[in-house]
């Protein structure tokens, strides 16, 4: 049995995602080889070989692959499928992307959102927003699973020494082309891979607020910005700090919570985190019932207390 894991990159270097795949598909028992498919992306490639585990990187070059275009991808995959028992994804928006591509052309069920590896035909994977964990078994002769990343501990980046073999690049299927990206500068830690994330929730009451509170908890801590579904759906967060079951799911040292009540949406996307700390004056309120340590007040004198005292 060999597993692929689909790397994520951005033709430089190798995404966090991918480490955490790379320890999914090593639970699965026998070799795991990676694909880096990309444009001039040799020194993705090249990260992908120093991965510990890794015995062998596929590197498919062209210019249809430079931007990940899902059908692209999905044809390069199925290209190479033909040796391997298990294929794996990052469940990440290009991970669910392409994996069900995939899937359907080679006539299997997809296996999503796993979050631990029993056997090779055997996974635990979270249903109803992580209220209950499936057993799920497959007879399918090749699996396709998407990853969640924080059910395991990323693969040291280094130590690694795959060899790298070059694969012939599949041809651009034209089905759709990159017009490009606007991309939000943000000198802060990446939010599915900060270590300490500050959320902030419909309770701010405003964006000016959600800045003027929130802000400098995060710089005090060195923390990514999150929020709720809520403050996002009221405008005082940009969509992509959003944590939660239709947001991002994330598993940071430190999760603090402000204002946000801990609706079942929220905590799916949170409730990994090693540490949870909630702010909020409704002592009902669900998300202390996760909480490692809850404060029982009103999140505008309680923050800046907080970070007159850090």
């Amino acid at each position: 049995m060999t597993a692929l894991v689909i790397a994520e990159h951005d033709n430089a270097s190798i995404k966090a995602a991918t480490l955490n795949t790379v320890t999914a598909a090593a639970q699965c028992g026998g070799e795991v080889h990676v694909l880096v498919a990309g444009h001039n992306a040799g020194a993705a490639a090249a990260a992908a070989a120093q991965v510990a585990g890794v015995t062998k990187v596929l590197h498919a070059d062209a210019a249809g692959l430079a931007h990940g275009l899902a059908e692209n991808v999905a044809a390069q995959v199925l290209a190479i499928a033909g040796q391997y028992s298990h294929i794996l994804f990052p469940a990440t928006a290009s991970g669910k992307n392409v994996a069900p591509r995939v899937a359907a052309k080679l006539d299997v069920g997809q296996i999503s959102d796993v979050t631990k590896v029993v056997s090779a035909d055997t996974f635990e994977r979270p249903i109803y927003a992580g209220n209950a964990i499936a057993t799920v078994q497959s007879l399918d002769e090749k699996k396709v699973i998407t990853v969640r990343t924080t059910g395991f501990d990323a693969a040291a980046a280094t130590g690694g020494s795959a060899a790298v073999e070059t694969v012939a690049a599949q041809a651009d299927a034209g089905k759709s082309s990159f017009e490009g990206n606007e991309i939000a500068k943000n000198d802060r830690p990446e939010l599915t891979a900060a270590k300490i994330i500050v959320s902030g929730g419909r309770a701010l009451g405003s964006s000016e607020k959600f800045n003027e509170v929130m802000t400098p908890l995060a710089d005090k801590l060195g923390a990514a910005l999150g929020a709720s579904r809520a403050a996002v759906d009221a405008g005082y967060a940009p969509n992509d700090w959003q944590v939660g079951q239709t947001g991002k799911i994330v598993a940071p040292q430190l999760y603090v919570a402000c204002g946000i009540s801990g609706a079942i949406q929220h905590l799916a996307g949170m409730k990994d985190s090693k540490v949870i700390v909630a702010i909020n004056k409704d002592p009902e309120a669900p998300i202390f019932s996760v909480a490692d340590y809850g404060l029982e007040a009103d999140l505008f004198t309680a923050v800046p207390e907080l970070v007159k005292a850090l």
